[in-house]
């Protein structure tokens, strides 16, 4: 399907645009899933004054969605109404501020965040080496694994609200808990400074190379994914509830439960956003009747269904 073009209308009110703008953006080839349909909209803000430039002068009731590395979205078959923001080239960097702090724009990765450190000597964020995702998508859901938190690190984080107003928040603002922050959904971070332990490069080198190899022994990290579905119901597992309800290896359509980890859906034979979501529902059920568990998602799903 395709959106109304708004294209001209939107160009009108932002002349001075240093990002990209386009009108209904298949995004698919983005999402790590590879399925979704169209954003009606899409714009890939240029840097921070871009952005604010962009919020504030589009119509206050048009809609919009953000994406980062689209790891642990599902964008559904009919795409995403109003504008989809993407940051850009000037939202990945990294600058060492001493005192092992690093200050790092929201759409780097979270592995080049690890690596970036690892060869500072900045000990502690190795566990970001296993998160396929960007700092943006960290901080909004306090990313984590292997034992650390993305709560553990922050100091602070920079964010641009909907009408296009800079926050600067504390750790203590953000309202960290289990994969969640308490800043508003529509506020997009633009940075964040983070602040480690004293280590060395071999260290910290070590320290991701397990993380690594962890990763290739336990989970499909070379398939269509979008990494761990369902958040934990703690102190349970899901991969543990999803096993014991008999899902490994379930199939809806074109996606299947995955063999090697059955917390991660897989896209291996041309699914659909709708045959992922369906089968990701049908794993909830078949846990809820096996063990009373409700599991929720932790993968994101946005848009409307296919007409």
């Amino acid at each position: 399907m395709a959106f109304e073009d708004i294209l001209a209308e939107i160009q009108a009110v932002v002349p001075d645009l240093r990002g990209k703008l386009r009108s209904n953006e298949i995004l698919a080839p983005i999402t790590w899933f590879r399925v979704g349909g169209p954003a009606q909209l899409f714009y890939v803000a240029a840097d921070e004054d871009d952005l604010c430039y962009f919020l504030q002068n589009i119509p206050a009731d048009l809609p919009v969605t953000v994406l980062g590395l689209s790891s642990n979205v599902i964008v559904r078959d009919g795409g995403i109404p109003g504008v989809v923001i993407r940051l850009g080239r000037g939202f990945n960097y990294a600058r060492t501020e001493g005192d092992n702090r690093i200050r790092v724009g929201t759409m780097m990765s979270d592995a080049r965040l690890a690596q970036t450190t690892s060869k500072e000597g900045i000990g502690g964020m190795s566990f970001y080496r296993g998160i396929p995702g960007s700092i943006g998508g960290a901080l909004r859901m306090n990313a984590g694994a292997h034992g650390g938190e993305t709560k553990d690190f922050l100091l602070e984080a920079r964010a641009v609200d909907r009408s296009g107003k800079v926050h600067v928040f504390s750790n203590k603002d953000m309202g960290f808990s289990y994969r969640h922050c308490s800043v508003p959904a529509d506020y997009i971070f633009t940075e964040g400074l983070f602040e480690g332990t004293v280590s060395d490069p071999e260290t910290e080198a070590a320290a991701m190379a397990e993380v690594v190899e962890y990763r290739e022994e336990k989970q499909p990290i070379k398939s269509r994914t979008g990494g761990s579905t369902f958040k934990n119901p703690l102190p349970e597992s899901s991969w543990k509830l999803i096993d014991a309800a008999g899902c490994r290896g379930l199939r809806v359509g074109g996606a299947h439960v995955s063999e090697k980890h059955c917390n991660f859906l897989i896209n291996d034979e041309g699914a659909t956003a709708a045959d992922i979501e369906k089968l990701g529902e049908t794993v909830r059920q078949r846990v809820k009747e096996n063990s009373g568990i409700d599991l929720h998602w932790e993968i994101r799903r946005m848009g409307v269904e296919d007409s």
